[in-house]
């Protein structure tokens, strides 16, 4: 896509006036990072409140006589059984098994379902969606709404000064309220592990309401830079680099897509494969490493066995700047993923010693109902 192809999201003048660093991602004009640079904004989202602009995602309303029975069709998630002022995460499915798209859907109200999906993948999702449900369902695109992710530790008590009931919330939590004075959807939830909010506006008020927190001495711009970071120390996937559409959700590490209705009934796209996946039949498995020497492994670089022998290939790497050193997410088959153990990634042809661990690499700090 050429630069005069790229789109902007209604905060464009926003990020250039503040000095952002644009990139083309998704179609769009997006900040990778601001003056600050993307360690400082990584660490800040940690400590404080950072605030994304995540305008680019692909938001909309699904509706119809039963939108949420439509939906399973298409999805692994029990929409049916989602209670009113819920969200919950699913991936749209081939008929493989493999991942089209992962998804956030939430019934912050009773206008059908809110679903908001991966900016690079809308168009094809809207389309595989109208094209499956015609008849029974409509989508309709939320083209004039922004996102903005407010994250961090200090995200609750800065946005509760704007939406008191959001301090209320809880971890997937989403509410129709009106606030800044317009209609807007909110949810407890995010992208990078921490506490925090997704934010649905009028894109005509989105620039307002992001200088206005903003304004808040505990929030700063962040970057997609930082966005990535914070995601990968979270052991969040990314679509199109630790999920498409020959990995299914059971081999990315994510069995809890899949609802527990959904298994039982086997109802689902796919259900053959992944019913053999939960019962252990797999092939490939996501593996999480922690790099002990050398450069940090980038998507594209080898797993080897501690003799060496190539088994698999990282999807994400990089530095963790909380987690304090470099970090993977890759595939590799089943009886290599075992915590603790060695294995080795190949960086500019060198093998270099990696170990096994859990996921996520650094807590998360997501709020729960005790």
């Amino acid at each position: 896509m050429s630069e005069q192809d790229l789109k902007k999201t209604p905060l464009y003048d926003a990020h250039v006036a503040a000095g952002a660093r644009m990139v083309p991602f998704a179609g769009y004009h997006m900040p990778v990072q601001y003056k600050d640079g993307v360690l400082k904004e990584h660490l800040w989202t940690r400590e404080h409140a950072g605030l994304f602009d995540v305008s680019h995602m692909g938001q909309a309303r699904l509706r119809g006589d039963n939108p949420a029975k439509s939906f399973e069709k298409l999805v692994s998630a029990d929409y049916q059984g989602l209670k009113p002022g819920k969200q919950r995460y699913a991936v749209l499915l081939n008929a493989e098994g493999g991942v089209i798209d992962d998804l956030m859907t939430a019934r912050p109200d009773d206008d059908g379902l809110f679903i908001v999906v991966n900016g690079a993948c809308k168009d094809n999702d809207y389309k595989i969606i109208a094209e499956a449900l015609a008849g029974e369902a409509t989508v309709e695109r939320l083209e004039d709404r922004a996102l903005l992710a407010l994250q961090g530790p200090e995200a609750a008590p800065v946005l509760a000064a704007h939406i008191p009931e959001a301090a209320n919330m809880v971890f997937m939590d989403s509410a129709a309220v009106t606030a800044f004075g317009t209609d807007v959807l909110i949810s407890r939830s995010g992208y990078t592990g921490e506490d925090g909010y997704e934010i649905s506006v009028p894109s005509t008020e989105a620039a307002r309401i992001w200088n206005t927190l903003l304004e808040d001495e505990r929030v700063k711009a962040i970057g997609l830079g930082a966005r990535d970071s914070l995601r990968l120390e979270a052991g969040l996937p990314l679509y199109g680099h630790d999920m498409d559409e020959t990995v299914s959700p059971i081999e990315a590490g994510m069995p809890f897509a899949v609802g527990k209705s959904r298994r039982e009934a086997g109802d689902y796209l796919g259900a053959d494969r992944i019913g053999k996946e939960l019962a252990g039949d797999l092939k490939r498995v996501r593996v999480n490493l922690k790099v002990l020497e050398g450069a940090p492994a980038r998507e594209g670089a080898e797993i080897a066995d501690a003799d060496g022998a190539v088994i698999g290939k990282v999807t994400s790497g990089g530095f963790g700047p909380s987690f304090g050193g470099a970090i993977a997410i890759g595939f590799v088959p089943p009886q290599y993923n075992v915590v603790g153990s060695e294995l080795k990634v190949i960086v500019r042809g060198k093998p270099q010693k990696a170990e096994v661990v859990t996921s996520p690499f650094v807590p998360t700090r997501y709020v729960r109902k005790l």
